[in-house]
């Protein structure tokens, strides 16, 4: 018996442009706003080549999902790299830094809350990239404080975690623009008990 799968290769140049036009358009309007036909017509191609390079809107969306999570992680990466190099509780405190260069002209906030608010409870693609970009920073914040040498890095860093996301939505949702400084006020006093 032979099967037969279709093999889609996104990464050519039409590819990446519509992942590019795509990816600015659902993070500005919403997933549910913006339609293939928008896509495509920016894109400058057709909906007939969008669903030959994704296959399908959903699709399309776990793609720039998992781009967006790779380009965080990269620029984190980076940014740690860069800024706190030593183990510590700076280096924890270094990732709010990140975010607030990282999210600086970005009034949508989160990208990956922002997106479960529309496909969350579905099967849609796009949720198994949201929880593990969720699961990535946890994991990332036990690390962290693992390596600072604090006591008890699985509960401390999944605090920290927790003050993290809570900056993200209370300074774009909420509209508290102290979010991220009273976040780290937060984080310093848990990670110096």
């Amino acid at each position: 018996m032979t099967v037969t799968t279709t093999v889609r290769n996104p990464h050519t140049p039409t590819g990446a442009r519509i992942l590019d036009t795509a990816s600015a358009l659902f993070y500005e309007r919403g997933i549910r706003a913006v339609g293939v036909d928008l896509i495509a017509n920016e894109a400058g191609t057709t909906k007939k080549t969008l669903y030959d390079r994704f296959g399908s809107k959903d699709e399309l969306v776990a793609a720039y999902l998992s781009r967006r999570a790779a380009r965080w992680a990269a620029y984190l990466t980076d940014y740690l790299d860069r800024h706190a190099t030593e183990p510590g509780p700076q280096r924890v405190l270094a990732v709010i830094d990140a975010l607030e260069e990282w999210l600086k002209g970005q009034d949508r906030g989160c990208a990956f809350v922002n997106a479960y608010a529309e496909i969350g409870g579905t099967d849609h693609p796009g949720n198994a990239v949201i929880r593990q970009d969720k699961q990535d920073m946890r994991a990332l914040f036990v690390r962290l404080v693992e390596e600072a040498g604090i006591p008890d890095p699985e509960v401390v860093g999944a605090q920290v975690h927790l003050l993290y996301e809570g900056a993200i939505v209370v300074r774009t949702a909420g509209g508290i623009d102290e979010a991220y400084d009273e976040a780290r006020a937060a984080m310093t006093r848990l990670l110096s008990r």
